[in-house]
């Protein structure tokens, strides 16, 4: 049994080499925060502590949060904070988000948002305001939403909105779900994938269809090749792998760091399953290269 499983501690592993990451410092960190700032934004770059933050922050990218700081659900790998009820959701924030995203230059932007089982509709009309406000504010900008488990009935108003992107994290494989909340499934997760892939956009075209896997919590290598097989079959393209890192001492801890020759060995095993975009590296997360991955899926799409 592995400590995700059996939520103690286990052993402390030292953190190899290839996982060291610097501060974010600079003008453009400095911008981004000043925007965020002034506009009453959340980042899941501060929020869940992603280790990519200043990579991204100093290219002047952030993957923005909305419906507030606070999630409904309690994940056992995630730092984000967790209570009953989110904040009261504030109707300026989608021409908000939208005014950060264009005084930031940014061309692609990814939006997220916490877990709101505390909402009628579990916040999905509020996030697909999100995405039309920055639609309206500049059609040019690609947009990509990293979404909750959306289901019938909830799921087409973020999708009609008219994302590029729709991404959901099925976190981890199918016997290691206990390290999500008990109100996410692998099953449940795997259908909001289904039904974002099987939506068509007016006019035609389909939107790509992302989704992610922490390795490192105690999952063995044909358990990744299932879930790999289990995305494509409901119609997942795009594909992240990366390093699940404990946040803080309240996670469960990390069964394995995997080495940079096992992630390049699952994207091998990605591609041959049909994926047309996979970024498999310890850093990687949902929206590391996002649009590099929109793109090579965009252009996938376009060739005859």
């Amino acid at each position: 049994m592995s400590p995700a499983e059996a939520g103690g501690e286990g052993p402390q592993l030292r953190k190899p080499d290839w996982l060291k990451v610097r501060i974010p410092s600079g003008e453009r960190q400095r911008g981004v925060a000043g925007a965020l700032g002034r506009h009453g934004l959340h980042t899941v770059c501060d929020e869940a502590r992603c280790p990519n933050k200043a990579e991204c922050w100093g290219q002047s990218t952030a993957t923005f949060m909305v419906m507030g700081a606070t999630c409904t659900r309690g994940c056992r790998f995630c730092a984000v904070g967790t209570a009953r009820e989110g904040e009261a959701l504030r109707s300026e924030e989608p021409a908000e988000l939208a005014a950060a995203i264009v005084e930031l230059g940014i061309r692609y932007a990814v939006i997220t948002s916490v877990d709101r089982d505390d909402l009628p509709d579990r916040g999905s009309a509020h996030f697909a305001a999100c995405v039309r406000a920055i639609r309206d504010r500049d059609p040019g900008i690609r947009i990509e939403t990293l979404a909750p488990d959306y289901q019938a009935g909830e799921i087409e108003a973020l999708l009609e909105a008219g994302p590029e992107v729709f991404a959901h994290n099925i976190e981890t494989v199918e016997r290691l779900q206990g390290v999500r909340d008990a109100r996410a499934s692998y099953r449940k997760s795997l259908e909001t994938l289904r039904l974002a892939a099987a939506f068509r956009k007016p006019g035609g075209g389909r939107l790509v269809v992302k989704s992610s896997l922490l390795l490192g919590l105690g999952e063995r290598e044909d358990e990744v090749l299932a879930a790999m097989d289990a995305l494509r079959a409901v119609g997942v393209g795009s594909l992240v792998l990366g390093q699940y890192l404990r946040p803080t001492p309240l996670q469960v801890p990390v069964s394995e760091y995997v080495h940079p020759d096992s992630f390049a060995r699952y994207a091998i095993e990605a591609r041959s399953r049909g994926f047309v975009s996979v970024v498999s590296a310890p850093l990687a997360r949902t929206s590391y290269l996002a649009k590099t991955s929109y793109d090579a899926c965009a252009g996938a799409q376009d060739t005859p």
